[in-house]
């Protein structure tokens, strides 16, 4: 199924090209969630007409995330975890620990744009990116903990 891209897609492409999905993927996430239309004749006129309203709106949210860019910068936060032996942890960190944590410091972050790569796995400082827009990325320091 061809649609037309109304916002950036990490994986799928920028605003306004025509892309190739899946239709499950079309019909069940990107046309309800409002990230694209469906490549029709009359909807690329559409798109046409409306890529300035479109553009403008892309930018205002691209502005708000570096501002929140620019709060998360920097951030620290402490998790204590239960800690075996020989140092590692029983079980990770996760994306959503860490929006917790965030939101105690008064900072609050969509668990599903927090990356961890993985899960954290051990003691210590690590890096996590929080993906707040296409273009804007912001690298939360996370130090992990022995539990007491």
């Amino acid at each position: 199924m061809r649609v037309i891209l109304l916002n950036d897609l990490r994986s799928r492409g920028k605003r306004g090209q025509e892309v190739e999905v899946k239709p499950g993927f079309a019909r069940n996430y990107l046309l309800p969630q409002g990230y694209a239309v469906e490549a029709t004749d009359a909807n690329r006129k559409w798109f046409v007409s409306q890529r300035k309203k479109i553009d403008a709106q892309a930018a205002k949210e691209r502005e708000s995330a570096i501002e929140a860019a620019g709060v998360l910068t920097g951030a620290r936060v402490e998790l204590h975890k239960r800690v075996g032996e020989t140092g590692t942890l029983y079980g990770s960190v996760t994306a959503t620990e860490v929006a917790e944590a965030l939101e105690a410091k008064g900072i609050k972050v969509d668990r599903r744009k927090i990356d961890v790569g993985g899960g954290i796995k051990a003691i210590g400082d690590h890096r996590v990116s929080v993906y707040l827009h296409p273009d804007v990325t912001a690298e939360v320091m996370v130090t992990v903990l022995p539990a007491e």
